[in-house]
C-alpha cells in the first residue's frame, strides 16, 4: 500500500448540502481536491464517503494525515 501524498497543509472548506454524499480523496493524488477523481487506483488507498446531515461548511483534511477522516483535526500543524 502506498502512503498518502500531502495535497495541502491547510484544510479545504466546503459548503456541503444536506443529504448529499461526498467522497474525500484519501490518497492526495486527486486533481479535484479534496474530492476523489479516481487517481488512487493501484495505491491500495480508497476514498472516504461522508453524507452531509445539514447544509453547512465542513473542513476536509488536505494533508491526508488526520485521525478524523475525512475532516481536519489539525494534524497539518505538526507537518
Amino acid at each position: 500500500m502506498s502512503e498518502p501524498v500531502v495535497a495541502s497543509k491547510t484544510p479545504f472548506p466546503v459548503e456541503v448540502k444536506a443529504g448529499r454524499q461526498y467522497f474525500w480523496c484519501a490518497c492526495g493524488r486527486s486533481a479535484k481536491q479534496p474530492f476523489c477523481d479516481g487517481s488512487h487506483k493501484g495505491t491500495g488507498l480508497e476514498p472516504v464517503a461522508i453524507k452531509a446531515e445539514e447544509d453547512k461548511t465542513l473542513y476536509f483534511c488536505g494533508c491526508k494525515q488526520t485521525g478524523k477522516a475525512p475532516l481536519c483535526d489539525g494534524t497539518h500543524g505538526k507537518l
